[in-house]
């Protein structure tokens, strides 16, 4: 006696039929489209994403700027323009120099990103965008950064705290 598993057509001189669905085959497609464009979108962050980011490392470096003064007991300053931003160190012999070192090098700064506004205790400053920390106490600042229509303020308190906010 044949044995046969049911539901297969091997009885009946059919050949049996397999594949997917178009239903199936729509519903893999649609999760592979929704993947791809889950991988675009965290591929290409936004202009939001890039200058929060940008921001906060530059808090960090500023950050760590003023604290490194603070130990050394020597100034450090920090510059930018249009181009990129750069940290410098003083000594008695040379007096300001460029810091050369991986944490306070010289970094450039994204196409289209821009910072501006500097503001020193209050008052803006005047011949460019330029802050010197001294080892003695906390400077109070505050400038824009901004890429595109994205916005944001970094602001050092009296207490040398570095922040950043959504600029108004």
């Amino acid at each position: 006696m044949p044995i046969s598993v049911p539901g297969t057509s091997r009885d009946r001189g059919q050949t049996p039929i397999s594949g997917f669905t178009l239903i199936e085959l729509l519903v893999v497609l649609l999760v592979m489209g929704l993947f791809a464009g889950l991988v675009g979108a965290l591929a290409r962050p936004d202009e939001r994403t890039l200058l929060r980011f940008e921001a906060e490392r530059l808090a960090q470096l500023l950050d760590l700027a003023a604290e490194e003064s603070r130990l050394t007991g020597k100034p450090i300053a920090w510059s930018a323009d249009a181009a990129q931003y750069r940290f410098w160190r003083w000594s008695e012999a040379a007096g300001w120099s460029e810091a050369q070192d991986d944490s306070l090098r010289a970094r450039s700064l994204r196409p289209g990103l821009s910072i501006s506004d500097l503001r020193v205790e209050a008052m803006r400053t005047e011949g460019g965008l330029r802050l010197e920390f001294n080892p003695h106490g906390a400077l109070a600042y505050d400038f824009r950064i901004a890429l595109g229509a994205e916005r944001y303020v970094v602001a050092g308190s009296p207490l040398g705290e570095v922040r950043i906010h959504v600029s108004p």
